[in-house]
């Protein structure tokens, strides 16, 4: 089955310590860190699409543009979902957003390039000769 415009994604993880900005060092607060939000956007849109690839391909993220617009404090769920709006050759465009109950806390697009896993991980090797 092809990918197409319209696959959706969907992540979701609690708030804890660890993935606080105080943790991930982008902030000092016990709240919800945005690097932290982003890594789950990118985990909807990447499992979204990975069975619809061949064998021996991934995705790797290549442009996100987000806003982060609530803070989110320890033991709140959020949620982030992912939605396929363009298919260019290899070059994947999604809408993200992510959400704490009902209240949306971030939103953006997000691109991502097919690869051969392998040839991909060649040539990141490479760079350390």
């Amino acid at each position: 089955m092809p990918l197409e415009i319209g696959l959706k994604g969907e992540a979701c993880v609690e708030v804890v310590p660890e993935n606080t900005a105080a943790a991930a060092g982008s902030g000092a607060l016990p709240v919800f860190a945005t690097p932290c939000m982003i890594a789950l956007m990118e985990q909807a849109a990447m499992t979204s699409v990975q069975p619809f690839l061949a064998e021996g391909q991934g995705t790797v993220g290549s442009r996100i543009e987000v806003s982060h617009l609530a803070a989110t404090p320890v033991g709140m769920a959020v949620r982030a979902e992912s939605e396929l709006v363009e298919i260019d050759r290899r070059r994947l465009v999604f809408t993200v957003k992510a959400c704490a109950g009902e209240e949306l806390i971030g939103e953006g697009r997000h691109e991502r390039f097919i690869i051969d896993n392998e040839r991909f991980l060649q040539k990141a090797a490479a760079k350390l000769k």
